[in-house]
């Protein structure tokens, strides 16, 4: 009879260590089945996702397919009428062609000189006369939109206008700033805000052949525009993505290019509705997070307002912000400049332009109810005061000392002081005040009434002062009317000038920020002249 081999202690650990060897063996394969399961699952939803994303993909594009057959049937029924349509007017245009040839006597009214030359195709002349009715650009842009409607081919006229702009604008020939004003004066008529809209689901209005030109003419002003991104101007960005919208061309463009230009010239007014022709509609989020980052809550408001986001973006809520914000920088603007005049004067403006650009962006999306004004105006006008009379005071220290006339027998220095009157101030503003327009007639003597008197000098004979006004010295007539003064009437930079005439820089009211201010404790700023003024 065998007996079992005695259990040792080395024969247990070597059977722990076996049961221990198996149990890792276990726990892996127990893992691999887990990751295999998992994967398994994993590409199971995968799959399944892919499969509804393709059917819901078919199902619109099915959709689609059925809508623009539609538009195509629509269009095809559509034809005749637009056929006859385009002959009738065809046939007023001929009319009026014929009436003007019959009159040979050019009519001086706006509208009549704009029709005449859109009838004609003449865009060189349409873009010479628009140039020089720049000063009546209000009634101009009305006009000019009744104008093209007259033209036999209104796109074909206003890109033979581009094409001459991107033509001299590579020469660099003189008067490109007034004619890139009054080709954004076409543009904005051919293809005005509320076309925009229409054109969704619409062919365009347009032949195939002005579409090609129009494309190449927009890739060679991109080409300029890339060669000279500094200078750049905010009317030419504005101008350059209307002509897109309107010519359909933003599939030729890279999509960053185009989100490019919005975020650098946002602060344009049209800039926020640009961007949702564009196609921006379900980025528009993105962007507008990227202007609040770089401290354009104002412009945020704009873009929130067009992209009705004002729910994720409340307004109010980014007018405060850029209200913090603006303390901020104008107090580093302070510490910076060690509360020196000038520190303090840029901080004084930067708040007043603050203060503006939030009361009109309050104005403009009436938001009175919610984000109150009334301490905001009260300190502007303070700022307006303290600014009006620091140039008053500036200008009158930096008057020259009035010289002394001297006659021909009299020695410098020697006789009593020859009093001259006072000349008229000047002031900055180009419409000064009523009573300094029309002063009260002074009671001192006339210059030729004081000189024409004897006069007896120390050691010296009797002699007589001439009777010819002291200012006839100088080669002048001296009056003290103030209609001799010539008045000086400042107008903005023709670069500034956006399209409706009106200043472009800062359209929200400029990008700029003010200095913290107490508006609780404000109390209206006395002023007192100075001995030079009184």
């Amino acid at each position: 009879m065998s007996t079992a081999p005695p259990i040792t202690a080395d024969r247990v650990q070597k059977f722990i260590e076996d049961l221990e060897a198996q149990k890792k063996i276990v726990s892996k394969c127990t893992k691999l089945f887990t990751t295999l399961t998992n994967h398994f699952t994993s590409l199971q939803n995968s799959l399944s996702q892919k499969s509804h994303s393709l059917d819901a993909k078919f199902l619109s594009l099915s959709s689609k397919f059925f809508q623009t057959l539609e538009s195509l049937s629509q269009r095809e029924y559509s034809l005749p009428d637009r056929e006859s349509a385009a002959a009738a007017h065809i046939e007023t245009l001929k009319e009026a062609a014929f009436a003007e040839f019959k009159d040979p006597k050019g009519s001086a009214q706006l509208s009549d000189t704009l029709k005449s030359l859109a009838r004609r195709m003449d865009s060189a002349g349409l873009v010479k006369f628009i140039v020089s009715k720049r000063k009546e650009s209000v009634p101009l842009r009305a006009e000019i939109s009744v104008a093209l409607s007259e033209a036999v081919d209104p796109h074909r006229l206003v890109l033979e206008a581009f094409e001459d702009f991107v033509s001299q604008k590579s020469g660099k020939t003189l008067g490109l700033t007034d004619k890139r004003w009054a080709c954004g004066m076409l543009v904005h008529a051919l293809f005005p805000e509320s076309s925009w809209k229409e054109k969704k689901g619409k062919g365009p209005e347009f032949s195939r052949n002005i579409g090609e030109r129009a494309a190449e003419v927009v890739d060679r002003w991109k080409g300029q525009l890339d060669g000279e991104k500094e200078g750049l101007t905010p009317g030419e960005a504005v101008m350059f993505l209307h002509m897109v919208v309107g010519f359909e061309l933003k599939e030729r463009f890279d999509e960053g290019f185009l989100r490019k230009l919005v975020l650098d010239f946002s602060s344009r007014r049209d800039m926020a509705k640009l961007a949702a022709a564009l196609g921006f509609e379900d980025k528009m989020g993105d962007i507008i997070d990227e202007l609040v980052k770089n401290g354009k809550e104002i412009e945020a408001v704009y873009f929130a307002r067009a992209a009705g986001l004002t729910e994720r973006f409340p307004p109010v809520s980014l007018l405060k912000s850029y209200q913090e914000n603006s303390k901020k920088n104008a107090t580093t603007i302070l510490k910076n400049g060690n509360y020196s005049a000038a520190a303090t004067e840029e901080s004084k403006n930067v708040e007043l332009n603050s203060i503006k650009a939030i009361i009109k962006c309050v104005e403009d999306h009436k938001l009175e109810s919610e984000f109150s004004t009334d301490l905001l105006r009260k300190r502007a006008t303070q700022l307006e005061k303290v600014k009006s009379d620091r140039k008053k005071s500036s200008a009158a220290a930096g008057k020259p000392q009035n010289k002394r006339s001297h006659s021909a027998g009299s020695a410098r220095g020697s006789g009593p002081p020859a009093f001259r009157p006072a000349k008229a101030a000047k002031f900055s503003n180009a419409y000064p005040p009523f009573n300094r327009r029309n002063p009260a007639p002074s009671a001192q003597q006339s210059p030729a009434a004081r000189f024409s008197a004897q006069y007896n000098y120390v050691g010296q004979n009797v002699f007589e002062a001439p009777t010819v006004p002291y200012a006839s010295a100088y080669g002048v007539t001296h009056s003290q009317s103030p209609a001799a003064v010539t008045q000086q009437h400042y107008v903005h930079p023709v670069e500034n000038l956006g399209v409706s005439g009106f200043p472009t820089s800062g359209a929200y009211g400029g990008q700029t920020s003010y200095v913290a201010y107490d508006y609780g404790s404000a109390a209206p700023s006395v002023f007192q002249p100075s001995s030079s003024t009184q």
